[in-house]
C-alpha cells in the first residue's frame, strides 16, 4: 500500500517550520528520521495533507552539558546518542535503554524527538524520561514552553504538544541517580512485552498503558494492562512486578 497524496516542504529553521505548523494547523506533520511516520502513512493509518521536512535543522541535532543539565536536541539519531560518551557519563540509563531499540538500521535515522513525539506506550524513551524528571521543550510562534516529561505524554499517540508547536529538545536534570532498566520481549529488537526504567524512587512502567504509568517504590502495584497478540493482561501484570522486583534489589538502599 502507498501513502496518499500530499505536498511537502523542507524547512531551514524552527521559525520556518513552526509557522509552516501555525499555517497548515492539525492536516500537518513534522517528519525527520520518518521511521514511524512513513510506515503509517503507507498503511493509511496517518493522512496528513502536509508533511513538514525538518531533518536539516543543524541547530536541532546537538548534545551537550551546560548548568548540570543533559541538553539532547531532538534530531539527535539514536544511534548517535547511544555512542556518545558524554551520554553514557551522566545518563547510562540512557545509553542502556537505547541498546533496546529496534534494530541498528532503525537506530541510524531514527530521532530521540521523533520517538518521543510519536509517544508510543510501548517505546523505551518515554518511559526513561519520565524515570528522568525530564523536561521537554517545545517552541511555537509564541515562544518556548517547557513540559515536564510526566505530563507530556497524555494518551495513547498522544502529548501535551499544541498543532503549532514542535519538540527541539529534551533536558535531563544531573546528577544522575541510581538506575536501574529492563524489558521483557519475545526477540531482541521487538516491542517490550513489559519494561521499566527506575531511577531512584521513580520506577516507569512501559507497554502496560497507553502512556507510560509510574509508581514509586514503595507504592503497591496496580496496573491494569491491555491484552494483545503479544501477552494478554495478565501475563503483562505478572511481569511488571517481576521487573519491579529486579529492580528493588538492584537498586537496594541506593535508591
Amino acid at each position: 500500500m502507498k501513502a496518499p497524496r500530499f505536498d511537502y516542504v523542507r524547512a531551514t529553521t524552527v521559525a520556518e517550520a513552526c509557522a509552516l505548523l501555525a499555517e497548515h494547523g492539525p492536516d500537518a506533520r513534522l517528519i525527520a528520521g520518518g521511521q514511524s511516520l512513513l510506515p503509517a502513512m503507507n498503511l493509511r493509518l496517518a493522512s496528513p495533507s502536509v508533511v513538514i521536512d525538518i531533518g536539516r535543522i543543524s541547530s536541532l541535532d546537538g548534545i551537550d552539558v551546560r548548568n548540570n543539565v543533559l541538553r539532547i536536541g531532538a534530531l539527535a539519531r539514536h544511534e548517535t546518542v547511544l555512542r556518545d560518551a558524554t551520554v553514557a557519563l551522566h545518563v547510562p540509563l540512557l545509553t542502556e535503554a537505547l541498546r533496546h531499540v529496534a534494530h541498528p538500521a532503525i537506530r541510524a535515522r531514527g530521532t530521540i524527538g521523533g520517538n518521543l513525539a510519536h509517544a508510543d506506550p510501548a517505546s523505551e524513551l518515554p518511559a526513561c524520561m519520565v524515570a528522568l524528571e525530564a523536561v521537554v521543550e517545545a517552541v511555537s510562534p509564541r515562544g518556548v514552553r517547557r513540559i515536564m516529561a510526566e505530563a507530556f505524554f497524555t494518551g495513547l499517540f498522544q502529548t501535551a504538544l499544541e498543532a503549532d508547536e514542535m519538540l527541539t529538545a529534551v533536558e535531563i536534570p544531573l546528577p544522575s541517580r541510581p538506575w536501574f532498566f529492563q524489558e521483557i520481549a519475545r526477540r531482541s529488537g521487538d516491542y517490550a512485552i513489559v519494561g521499566l526504567a527506575a531511577v531512584g524512587t521513580r520506577l516507569a512502567f512501559f507497554s502496560v498503558d497507553d502512556r507510560p504509568v509510574l509508581r514509586t517504590r514503595s507504592a503497591a502495584l496496580e496496573l491494569d494492562p491491555p491484552s494483545d497478540l503479544q501477552a494478554t493482561g495478565a501475563m503483562r501484570g505478572h511481569l511488571a512486578g517481576v521487573l519491579r522486583d529486579r529492580a528493588l534489589l538492584a537498586l537496594g538502599s541506593e535508591a
